[in-house]
């Protein structure tokens, strides 16, 4: 059996089952808050400078940080 799992040790007497989350579950819960949404006024900020040609994408540095991505998965 996995580490979540329904306790059942008083859920007859009180009618009421308590469940315990894995850290896992626990971290996709707090997830779920609009507080992690997308700051939008930063979105714009980006959009603004690669319209005015300002924003200047440098390819190898996004390949480095794909490259530290997948290290890490691979851990």
């Amino acid at each position: 059996m996995s580490s979540a799992g329904v306790s059942s040790t008083g859920a007859a007497a009180s009618g009421r089952a308590s469940v315990d989350l894995s850290a896992a579950a626990r971290h996709l819960s707090s997830l779920e808050s609009t507080d992690n949404d997308v700051n939008v006024a930063r979105v714009q900020e980006i959009r603004d400078a690669l319209a005015s040609g300002q924003l200047k994408i440098d390819p190898s540095r996004i390949a480095d940080g794909l490259l530290a991505s997948v290290r890490d998965l691979l851990k």
